[in-house]
């Protein structure tokens, strides 16, 4: 066995908004996980890939662990726990405060049921003053036995380049799992569903987005190879959202469309030809049928 290359599967837990997907994209160094100031934005396990001289790191990222209120909400709970158990190493993401909230204590209480190496990742040093930082590292090492301890701004990239460094250091030396140009193993129609998903999120207001799903119902590239052909449906859970997501003589999704038509031909690195559909499907996210068919299926 190679005793200098070292590979192993990462998680990534915090609760919602605290910053994940931001930080995911900085270490890898291209934009996988989608990002959006709305919680929930999360909800497959993104697996994203860093390889380097060292070794491999195969990340994980898990749905927000936070109490379900409906079956998608459960099912991205159970996905989240499950995979504390299956990695090498735990990154968990909280903000610089001293006050420990429901949230984290939730997670302090699955965290004691692992034996996993637990990395605290104090997240957005950047938004307060050191004495701060400080106070927060103090809080925290008295509530867990951390493996170790960063504080880090994933935004600015202050101080991750320790974060990969210190994840080695509990990696099994192994062979590579993926390819060394390997960043994702998603396909690239769930990536651009998500996509699109996180160009709605941004540019809808606050009581839409957690209804909307994204289906892709056709990708197809032209037979001269320089453009492909998408067709994607919004799906929302009220004729009311319908209008809004259409908005007013369809300017509503045109704007999601040539948002997301821009962040799809950067990742494709080819042109795109996209046509955006929106269709009501009422409670979606309590049917177990429906969540299945939008891709979110408990066995991944």
């Amino acid at each position: 066995m190679d005793q200098t290359f070292k590979s192993g599967f990462v998680t990534l837990i915090g609760r919602p908004n605290v910053g994940k997907s931001t930080l995911m994209n900085h270490l890898i160094g291209q934009k996988i996980a989608i990002t959006s100031k709305k919680p929930q934005t999360t909800r497959n396990r993104i697996q994203t890939v860093y390889t380097e001289e060292k070794g491999q790191i195969v990340f994980v990222d898990t749905p927000g662990i936070h109490k379900a209120r409906n079956k998608l909400g459960e099912y991205m709970v159970n996905a989240a726990e499950q995979t504390l158990q299956d990695v090498d190493a735990v990154l968990w993401l909280v903000e610089p405060t001293s006050f420990i909230g429901a949230g984290e204590r939730h997670i302090i209480e699955k965290l004691n049921k692992i034996t996993t190496p637990v990395i605290l990742v104090i997240n957005k040093t950047d938004t307060v003053k050191p004495e701060a930082v400080l106070a927060a590292i103090e809080t925290y090492r008295t509530e867990y036995d951390f493996a170790e301890i960063v504080p880090l701004s994933a935004l600015r990239g202050e101080n991750t380049e320790i974060l990969t460094d210190l994840i080695f250091k509990y990696l099994p030396y192994g062979p590579m799992f993926y390819d060394e140009d390997t960043v994702t193993d998603q396909p690239e129609r769930q990536i651009v569903a998500e996509i699109i998903r996180e160009k709605s999120l941004h540019a809808l207001n606050e009581e839409i987005p957690h209804g909307i799903a994204v289906t892709i119902e056709r990708m197809k590239e032209r037979k001269n190879g320089r453009i492909t052909d998408i067709e994607a449906t919004i799906i929302c859970e009220r004729n009311s959202h319908k209008g809004i997501i259409i908005g007013k003589g369809g300017a509503m999704l045109k704007k999601i469309g040539s948002n997301a038509r821009f962040e799809i031909e950067k990742m494709l690195e080819r042109q795109v030809n996209l046509k955006l559909w929106v269709k009501v499907k009422k409670d979606w996210r309590d049917s177990d049928f429906l969540i299945k068919n939008f891709g979110y299926r408990e066995e991944e």
